[in-house]
């Protein structure tokens, strides 16, 4: 049997995690004809069907699955060791996929990503935003951002930023409208904003104060799975939000928002951006690790104490 190349395994790897041979085609920027042709001659020579193809969709069949499982970790290296061998002579390059919530990927955007890719121009970085804890491995991600707590056990963590602390605000307008609550459980008799994992799961507001907490499970007109957009709906007017404190800042100094039950909140542990102990990181990966926990450093160092 003729031996397979790194493109057609790359062709495969990409349809399989697209679930689209256009998806995949715009990605390798080539035709869904030359796709389909790749994997036709793929599957011919190992004698096995590798997709089941219907009109509308392109799954995995269990061959399928097996294949990815074991050629994906192996292409990653090849490609990882390919990467490293170019930067030891030109500049650094590569591809970085981060799994990351919204909390989590703003600061890095915010505050470390403009110098890295002036830095490095031919590193490309992607974040893929998702609120569910996903095995970053199994998923083909090189690195993930979640609360410290949240990190399996064999992950290297690199911690940054400080505790971050969830409020309740609504605007002016809507306290104007609705006297505001004067403890935890009144919260179930007020229009709230609601925040919908993508698992599903409709996210309950726990509210602590002096070491006690108040679980809530609060109701109103909207929900949503994105903060940016609850603090949006939350300056229309619509309903009361429990949000990072970090995203409304400015709004709350402003007066756009206010604190409802202001002495009443919830404090995470710090962000960490993790990837696997195990298997030694590419040199992307390890250069964006060092631009983070440099950016950690100062950023500690130039906190007030």
């Amino acid at each position: 049997m003729r031996r397979t190349d790194i493109g057609e395994l790359t062709t495969f790897i990409t349809i399989a995690e697209q679930r689209s041979f256009s998806g995949a085609a715009r990605i390798l920027g080539v035709s869904p004809s030359a796709l389909s042709h790749t994997i036709r001659h793929l599957e011919a020579r190992l004698g096995v069907r590798l997709f089941n193809r219907t009109t509308r969709s392109v799954a995995l069949t269990e061959a399928g699955e097996q294949l990815l499982l074991r050629v994906r970790p192996a292409v990653a290296d090849l490609e990882d060791a390919l990467n490293d061998a170019a930067t030891a002579r030109n500049r650094p390059s590569g591809q970085i996929r981060i799994s990351a919530s919204e909390a989590g990927s703003r600061p890095l955007i915010r505050h470390v990503l403009p110098a890295f890719v002036a830095r490095y121009p031919d590193i490309h970085v992607e974040f893929v935003v998702d609120s569910r804890l996903i095995d970053i491995v199994e998923h083909g991600f090189d690195a993930g951002v979640r609360v410290h707590e949240d990190v399996p056990r064999d992950m290297i963590a690199v911690r940054f930023g400080g505790p971050m602390h969830f409020v309740a605000v609504a605007s002016p307008d809507y306290l104007t409208r609705h006297a505001p609550p004067e403890s935890p459980h009144d919260l179930t008799r007020y229009p709230c904003i609601r925040f919908r994992f993508e698992s599903g799961a409709l996210y309950r507001w726990d509210l602590m104060r002096d070491g006690k907490r108040v679980s809530v499970d609060v109701d109103g007109p909207l929900t949503l799975g994105n903060q940016t957009l609850m603090v949006d709906a939350a300056l229309t007017g619509i309903g009361i939000a429990w949000v990072a404190e970090a995203h409304v800042t400015g709004h709350l100094a402003a007066g756009r928002l206010v604190r409802v039950l202001p002495e009443w909140g919830q404090t995470f542990d710090s962000m960490c951006l993790y990837y696997p102990a195990n298997r030694h990181p590419p040199a992307a990966l390890r250069l964006f690790v060092e631009a983070v926990r440099e950016w950690a450093a100062g950023a500690r160092e130039a906190a007030p104490n």
